[in-house]
């Protein structure tokens, strides 16, 4: 959809900014801000500006990841309708209106609008375009050598647009209206999104306990969580068809300087590895875990077992690499194919009972080794776990586009709302007629 631009443009002197339109004006923020410096009050909740542009009492979102201080030197008072800057995060996008009273540290500038000439919700808009556009990052590669701190002393002197006030409100409406609908269908894409993990999910776990015939004679498997499988497979302990970690002792002496690492976040959610690095050999025979081609990983520390990390191992250059000790690697035997083993260790109830049998303390918990050993694993004939593992591969498939497809819906509305919002704050949407043509 297109809109109409304003009938004249004008040079407005501003670098950045560019040409606007020809009844606008432009003005330094401290002539349109007042910089706060209020008490707090009693009772005060903090205030928090988040990098997506809602500032909020901390209370209203999460509590966890934050740092707070012993003594509170310096904390002001923040009153709804303040504009508020994060110093050290608004690069990123940490400035906007709040939504409730509060405080924060000395560290936020808390402005608010002078008399009836800025709406601050349009110059939280403005600034927000800045930042994100990489404005606040040019500055510290001129004079702040640097730093990305972006302090009032820096905002204060900034020559910003200067709409006349109904504008900049009829600006705000307009893009409240545009986001909202855009919002509205990212929504949908991540509906999808968690409705293509389900099914994948659900897709692995019954493939892995219960086969891909549904007439198939059953029996009771003797464990209550797992139920019924199919009547000619057996259950065993996993350490009765594969082994863990592996020794390294076996490449010691290969003669290859360099060997392919894996680090943690090159290990995909869906078994993918998503890059390779190359290391020394010598500087990691000890105290890194070793796989080879076939090899399955899981992740054993939380959160990255959480989010499902793991990967089954193929086309290394040298057939072997290292990671970090943070893996489980487990190495199937003779009677379990790589790929079905992939999948029973990918499966929602493995995760979910390995979960349960963590120890450790906070974000540091881990996947006790003995408890993947003595994992009950469902192992039908080997030419049954091949057609599992290929009919699997084939329906992961399609969930694999559908999801690219969702992805990148997403990513493309998401830069249609970004320009969306950067047209109109900067005058290149004439709204003054669009809000009037959408009421009637």
């Amino acid at each position: 959809m297109s809109f109409a631009r304003y009938p004249a443009y004008r040079d407005s002197g501003v670098e950045w900014l560019g040409s606007i339109p020809a009844h606008w004006q432009t003005r330094r923020t401290k002539f349109l801000f007042e910089l706060m410096k209020r008490p707090v009050a009693e009772g005060d909740g903090i205030v928090t500006a988040f990098r997506d542009g809602q500032v909020t009492l901390r209370s209203n979102r999460r509590v966890e990841g934050f740092t707070n201080a012993v003594q509170e030197v310096g904390y002001q008072g923040v009153r709804a309708g303040d504009l508020v800057i994060h110093a050290m995060d608004a690069f990123a996008g940490a400035i906007g209106v709040s939504d409730s009273d509060g405080k924060s540290t000395p560290v936020y500038s808390v402005c608010r609008a002078r008399s009836d000439r800025a709406n601050p919700h349009y110059y939280a808009g403005v600034l927000r375009y800045m930042a994100l556009g990489g404005f606040i990052n040019s500055l510290a590669k001129g004079v702040r050598e640097r730093s990305t701190d972006f302090r009032w002393v820096d905002a204060a002197t900034l020559e910003l647009p200067l709409p006349p006030l109904a504008e900049q409100s009829a600006i705000c409406k307009f893009i409240n209206r545009q986001v909202a609908r855009i919002d509205s269908l990212i929504a949908e894409q991540e509906k999808l999104l968690a409705l293509l993990a389900e099914k994948r999910q659900a897709t692995i776990s019954h493939a892995v306990t219960r086969g891909l015939d549904p007439n198939v004679p059953m029996k009771d498997s003797g464990i209550d969580w797992l139920g019924e499988v199919p009547a000619h497979w057996d259950v065993v302990r996993l350490r009765r068809v594969a082994s863990l970690n592996p020794s390294k002792t076996e490449i010691a002496d290969t003669g290859n300087p360099d060997v392919a690492f894996l680090p943690m976040d090159a290990i995909g959610e869906d078994g993918s590895i998503r890059r390779e690095m190359e290391r020394p050999l010598a500087d990691l025979i000890s105290g890194y875990s070793y796989f080879r081609n076939q090899d399955v990983v899981v992740a054993k520390i939380t959160p990255c077992f959480e989010n499902g990390k793991g990967a089954l191992i193929a086309d290394l250059p040298l057939g072997y690499g290292f990671g970090t000790t943070e893996l489980i690697v487990v190495r199937s035997g003779t009677r379990l194919r790589p790929g079905f083993l992939w999948l029973a260790l990918s499966s929602p109830v493995f995760r979910r009972l390995a979960e349960g049998a963590m120890y450790g303390a906070g974000g540091q918990k881990r996947v006790p080794d003995e408890f993947v050993r003595d994992y009950p694993l469902c192992v039908p004939p080997l030419d049954e776990q091949e057609a599992v593992v290929n009919a699997v591969s084939d329906q992961l498939s399609r969930f694999a586009v559908l999801r690219a497809k969702a992805e990148g819906a997403i990513s493309l509305l998401g830069e249609r709302r970004a320009a969306l919002i950067s047209a109109a704050v900067t005058g290149q949407i004439d709204v003054r007629g669009l809000l009037s043509e959408e009421a009637a």
